[in-house]
């Protein structure tokens, strides 16, 4: 990336000069860059915090250099390609670990639109017409870059919280290994035979080669892979995927989809919605609030579930309840954003686990919406095997 990334931005800027002086293009390039890294808000893809910087700042129409943007990854980005080293022992390792069922994640970090990552997916020798990756994220598609820990917990949502073992496999300790970490995944460093240092020598699960991954995934035991979605920043890492998740998917659903159940008894993408909306409003919210000001205080249970035929969901606006989700689950981030070390341990008194404090009752929510997202998955996937076949 050393030698690819000053290559890019010299071949980007010559091509929009007639347009842009290179000397302002590649400075705000690189500022809107950096906002794409840092952005927190569910609310957001990473092409709308870019765009919303880049194109004001340079003072031109956004559809109109879009086309010139657009011409440069046809034309010139192609020529990018003898920057790059084809490494064979790659290729064999993703075939291998297709070969064992795995399902294949292209982690990269989805600053560049989605055809400049197929490009180089091309030139690894990795063509996805070729190899089935579940997900390939891209600035179009994704909320969260990395090392935000969200890019991760926003990965294994958007294939629906899947069980059994994670691992990363990365090259960069700062970008790839600590933040899955955080998350709670099992991780394995391509280290290149550098060996880590007394002070980072458990700074992942594994490290090596690429040639050394599949045979340490032999000798490590499942169990010791699993996720542990009980670390602090992880778990808001995965509040904070939720709603960009529930959003991205139901992005191009036509609306009969919305409301279809997909079997007698279970609930429609609608439903759930609604569902998500009044947790966060009704229950959430006001608990956290209610633990954060009040010493110990004592937290009713509630059952929500009878809430779906209470409030008629099944006749509510999904689109609307997605919406103000969103916006509730926002001032909760708010809230959580600010913790001290000390306030995840303030306790109450939960009227069904008894003595609890602010981390459990926060690891509960976590749990809700990993349960429903992968319902929303399921059913979703449902409802469109039925539009299929009828």
């Amino acid at each position: 990336m050393d030698t690819f990334i000053p290559a890019y931005l010299q071949a980007l800027g010559e091509h929009l000069a007639a347009f842009v002086p290179p000397d302002k293009m590649v400075p705000t390039l690189l500022a809107s860059t950096q906002l794409m890294l840092q952005n927190k808000r569910p609310d957001r893809r990473l092409k709308q915090v870019f765009d919303q910087e880049f194109f004001p700042t340079l003072g031109i129409d956004t559809e109109d250099f879009q086309d010139q943007i657009d011409s440069f990854y046809v034309e010139k980005f192609p020529s990018l390609e003898g920057l790059t080293q084809f490494r064979p022992e790659a290729v064999r390792m993703v075939e291998e670990a297709f070969t064992r069922g795995y399902n294949v994640v292209i982690a990269t970090n989805p600053l560049f639109p989605l055809t400049a990552i197929l490009q180089r997916l091309d030139w690894a020798g990795l063509p996805p017409q070729k190899f089935p990756f579940s997900l390939i994220p891209s600035y179009e598609s994704f909320f969260f870059a990395k090392p935000n820990t969200a890019f991760f917990a926003e990965t294994l949502s958007r294939l629906g919280w899947p069980e059994g073992p994670v691992v990363m496999v990365g090259d960069d300790i700062n970008l790839d290994i600590n933040p899955a970490r955080h998350l709670g995944l099992g991780t394995f460093w391509i280290n290149n035979y550098e060996q880590p240092s007394k002070d980072n020598s458990d700074i992942s699960d594994g490290h090596g080669t690429l040639a050394d991954l599949l045979p340490w995934l032999d000798a490590t035991p499942r169990e010791h892979l699993l996720p542990d979605y009980t670390h602090p920043e992880g778990m808001l890492a995965i509040l904070r995927s939720t709603p960009a998740v529930l959003e991205a998917i139901s992005r191009d659903l036509e609306n009969a989809t919305w409301t279809k159940h997909p079997r007698p008894g279970e609930w429609s993408f609608t439903e759930i919605l609604c569902h998500f909306r009044d947790v966060d409003a009704e229950v959430n919210l006001p608990r956290i609030v209610s633990v954060l000001q009040e010493s110990n205080p004592f937290i009713a249970g509630i059952d929500t579930d009878q809430w779906a035929e209470e409030r008629l969901y099944f006749c509510q606006n999904g689109r609307e309840a997605l919406n103000d989700f969103i916006s509730s689950r926002i001032q909760l981030l708010d809230i959580l954003d600010d913790l001290k070390p000390d306030d995840w341990t303030r306790p109450a008194r939960h009227a069904i686990f008894g003595p609890t404090i602010l981390k459990e009752l926060i690891s509960i929510i976590v749990g809700h919406d990993r349960l429903h997202i992968r319902q929303a998955h399921t059913s979703l996937g449902e409802v469109l095997q039925l539009s299929v076949n009828n």
